[in-house]
């Protein structure tokens, strides 16, 4: 079968705007293998699906509402990156991305979050998202800004001068006062400008004037549990509800980044961002639904399978696709991706109602942590936790060394406790580091200067006598 695609397919790119799903499989699974040890299958799972997305968007428009999106369920236990990879994954393509456990719904007319919060959470997301590019864009003009409004404060400008009493001099004579006055104050405020970019004007206060709003908000009730909606009444009524305005003195550093900010609130056009963010919500949202295992129930059972059932029925039209009302604007849920993800030890995927197993064609089972992975999970990603404490400790004067044979030490005795207790995955290496660190931490500003090695011998001294416990290690470790 061949479907023809735009006569330009860069003109369709350029339409839809450059952005980071440009990525192609390989290289998005190498942006995950910096932070992600392992896990190869989960990782081309997403990948796969991200890109699917970008090729949907340079489809013909007949045919692009057709193309559903490749929603995946990772199976595997907990700690083993299946809330990273989906976290990193929405930051690498900077999609509005919001994490929610599916056990926070319950059927209507119980207690619980109504489903469809998670994509009025998800617009907020993306509005804030939106709204941060957009004051990365105006920040030069809206600094500009701030820094004329700022100079007005430490100089005010002179008035315009009185009419003049006497006639306008002739060719010859002398220039008014008035032209001398004010070449001069320009000249003031140039040098007043050059000090304040080189910090000089950091220690002086000026008031500046702050407008404080009123707009009340309110909670309501509904039957389908709780939902703050926040009531702007000023946009319903405007000269009911005004904001006070008040001088506050503040030093200049504070005062220019206030009135960058007011300056930059200024610039924005509020109705394009809300557009653009219910555009990229509706085209490279995701949502990541955890813990759907606690759903899943035996269909023809009683009592508590019952409702999970009715929380996976109330779900499912979100999924499969539906119309959303915002505080923002109608939302499609048609092509939002959903990532579903759950340990499923005492439950499979066939637990889950047929229709929506349907929803999540694609399933990826993650490998439980070796010994050796917790020693790459140690060392390799750029966010590891050696190079973390390293940082930390840092900053207190206190050079900090780890051995390969300590951080070999490490990974053993967390893949020990993971064997003998609940295998938490990776969340142990925080644990079992923090108590390897902990006197060096608790004495760390007393120490500046100084250099520490941390080796197999001292991890052994810190962890030995706790390990060996194992009552005591199961509460502790």
């Amino acid at each position: 079968m061949v479907i023809r695609l735009p006569e330009s397919v860069d003109a369709m790119r350029a339409e839809h705007g450059p952005d980071a799903d440009e990525l192609t499989p390989r290289q998005i699974v190498a942006e995950l293998d910096k932070y992600i040890v392992g896990q190869a299958a989960a990782k081309r799972a997403v990948a796969i699906a991200m890109r699917n997305r970008r090729r949907r968007l340079l489809l013909p428009e007949d045919l692009r509402d057709e193309v559903a999106p490749k929603n995946i369920i990772m199976m595997g236990p907990t700690g083993v990156g299946k809330t990273e990879i989906s976290r990193r994954l929405s930051r690498l393509t900077a999609s509005p991305f919001l994490k929610v456990e599916a056990t926070k719904f319950t059927e209507v007319g119980y207690v619980g979050r109504d489903v469809e919060s998670m994509v009025r959470d998800l617009v907020e997301v993306a509005i804030n998202l939106v709204k941060a590019e957009k004051t990365e864009e105006v920040k030069t003009k809206a600094r500009a800004q701030a820094e004329e409004r700022l100079l007005d404060l430490l100089l005010p400008p002179t008035p315009p001068p009185m009419p003049p009493t006497r006639p306008t001099p002739v060719m010859g004579e002398e220039a008014p006062t008035e032209t001398v006055s004010r070449a001069d104050q320009r000249a003031t405020r140039e040098k007043l400008r050059q000090l304040l970019r080189d910090g000089a004007l950091d220690d002086r206060s000026v008031e500046v004037e702050i407008t404080e709003s009123q707009s009340p908000s309110f909670q309501i009730f509904t039957g389908q549990g709780t939902e703050q909606m926040d009531v702007n009444l000023r946009n319903m009524m405007p000269g009911l509800f005004g904001g006070r305005t008040t001088r506050r003195p503040m030093q200049v550093p504070d005062a220019l980044e206030h009135l960058e900010r007011e300056s930059a609130e200024g610039l924005l056009d509020e109705q394009e961002i809300n557009r653009d963010a219910l555009q990229r919500v509706e085209n490279s949202g995701i949502i990541f639904l955890d813990e759907i295992d606690k759903i899943a129930g035996r269909h023809g059972g009683s009592g508590p399978d019952i409702s999970r059932e009715g929380v996976q029925r109330d779900i499912l039209p979100i999924i499969e696709g539906s119309v959303v009302n915002t505080r923002y604007g109608m939302v499609r849920t048609d092509h939002i991706l959903f990532l579903a993800a759950g340990a499923f030890h005492m439950s499979k995927p066939s637990d889950l109602i047929p229709e929506l197993q349907g929803r999540f064609p694609i399933r990826v089972e993650l490998d439980p942590l070796t010994e050796e992975d917790l020693v790459r999970i140690l060392k390799e990603p750029e966010n590891s936790l050696v190079r973390q404490y390293i940082a930390l400790l840092r900053t207190e004067g206190i050079e900090v060394e780890f051995t390969d044979d300590a951080i070999e030490a490490i990974a053993k005795y967390a893949a020990l406790v993971n064997d003998r207790s609940e295998n938490i995955g990776a969340r142990r290496l925080h644990t079992v580091m923090e108590h390897v660190v902990e006197e060096l931490s608790f004495t760390a500003s007393e120490r500046s200067g100084e250099q520490v090695t941390i080796d197999a011998e001292y991890v052994r001294a810190a962890l030995d006598e706790l390990v060996a416990d194992e009552d005591l290690s199961k509460y502790i470790l």
